[in-house]
C-alpha cells in the first residue's frame, strides 16, 4: 500500500511569500491545502485552494482537519497598513492566529509554523511588531499548555516575483520605471540583508526537521547592503537613466543598521550555501516589472 502524503495547510498561501512556500512544499511531495481570502492565483494542479477568513473558527477548523503541519502567513504584513489599521491588524495577526492555533490543538497537528519578523526584536514596527510579538507569545503558551510543537520563522527583508505594492523593492522599481526616479525617506545609510523569496521559501520548508522543532529561526539574506547602494545598483542596471532623491526621514517605523534591541529571546539563523545573488535577483525582477509597468503598458518613463 502506498504511504499517504504528509498533509500541510498553508494559511495566507495565496500571497507573496505564502504562495512560494506552498510551491516549495508541493515540490517536496507534501499534500498542500492553501487557505486565503481568495482562491490562489498561483494554484498548481497538485494543490487545493480554499477561500475563507482566518477569523472564522468553523472555516479554519475545516481547513486544518486531517493536516499534519500548518503554516500561517495570514497577516496584515505592511507596517504602514498596520499603523493605519490597528483593529484589523489585531483581528488578523493575533485573533486569526489564535483561531488557527486552537484548531491545530483540537486536531493534534504535529507542527505549527508561524511567519514572524525580525521586528519582534525591535522597538520599531508599531502595531505590526506588537501583533507579531503577541502571536509568538501565544504560540509558546499553546506549546506549554497543550504540547503543540512549533517553529517560528522571523523573516528579514524579502523581494522577488509575486510581490505587490506593499513590498518596498517592488514599489521602488515600479517608481523607477514609471517616474524615472526613486524617492527614499532617510539618508540611505540604513543596512538591510535582502533575501530572495525563492531562497526564503526553500529555507521555510527546510525547517520541518527535528533540529528546528520548538525553535525560533531567523530567515534573512547573506549580503548586507546599505539602502543607498541597493538603489545605486538599480540605477546602474537601468543605464543611469533614473534619479535618486533622499528626503528627510519623518517616521520611526523602521530601523537603521539593525532591528535588534535587547531581548532574552534568541533564535537560530538558517542559511544556505547557495542563494540568489542580489544583483541577479534585482535584474530579473526589473525585467518582470518592466513588462508590467514599462513601455508595453504605456505608462513607463524609461522609453
Amino acid at each position: 500500500m502506498e504511504k499517504a502524503k504528509t498533509k500541510v495547510a498553508v494559511f495566507g498561501g495565496a500571497g507573496f511569500l505564502g504562495s512560494h512556500v506552498a510551491d516549495a512544499l508541493s515540490e517536496r511531495g507534501y499534500e498542500v491545502v492553501i487557505f486565503d481570502l481568495k482562491v490562489s492565483p498561483y494554484l498548481r494542479d497538485d494543490q487545493v485552494s480554499i477561500a475563507g477568513d482566518v477569523a472564522s473558527p468553523s472555516q479554519v477548523d475545516e481547513a486544518v482537519k486531517g493536516c499534519d503541519i500548518v503554516y500561517n502567513f495570514a497577516a496584515v504584513a505592511d507596517m504602514d497598513d498596520a499603523e493605519a489599521k490597528p483593529i484589523e491588524t489585531v483581528k488578523t495577526n493575533i485573533w486569526g492566529n489564535t483561531v488557527i492555533l486552537d484548531a491545530c490543538r483540537r486536531h493534534k497537528v504535529k507542527r505549527f509554523v508561524l511567519a514572524s519578523t525580525l521586528y519582534v526584536y525591535s522597538k520599531a514596527g508599531s502595531f505590526y511588531r506588537s501583533s507579531k510579538q503577541a502571536a509568538e507569545l501565544l504560540l509558546e503558551n499553546y506549546h506549554e499548555v497543550y504540547g503543540l510543537d512549533y517553529t517560528i520563522l522571523r523573516y528579514g527583508s524579502l523581494y522577488g516575483p509575486r510581490a505587490g505594492q506593499e513590498n518596498w523593492i517592488h514599489r521602488i522599481i515600479k517608481q523607477a520605471i514609471q517616474d524615472g526616479k526613486i524617492t527614499r525617506q532617510g539618508n540611505g545609510e540604513e543596512i538591510r540583508e535582502y533575501i530572495h523569496v525563492y531562497d526564503a521559501a526553500r529555507l521555510s520548508a527546510d525547517i520541518l526537521t527535528e533540529e528546528y522543532k520548538n525553535q525560533a529561526v531567523i530567515v534573512t539574506g547573506n549580503q548586507p547592503m546599505k539602502i543607498k547602494d541597493s538603489l545605486m545598483m538599480i540605477k546602474e542596471i537601468l543605464g543611469d537613466k533614473i534619479d535618486l532623491e533622499f528626503l528627510p526621514a519623518n517616521y520611526t517605523a523602521h530601523y537603521n543598521i539593525t532591528p535588534y534591541s535587547f531581548t532574552p529571546r534568541l533564535a537560530k539563523r538558517i542559511q544556505s550555501t547557495y542563494y540568489v545573488d542580489l544583483g541577479q535577483g534585482i535584474l530579473d525582477l526589473i525585467g518582470e516589472l518592466y513588462k508590467k509597468y514599462g513601455k508595453n503598458s504605456g505608462q513607463g518613463a524609461l522609453n
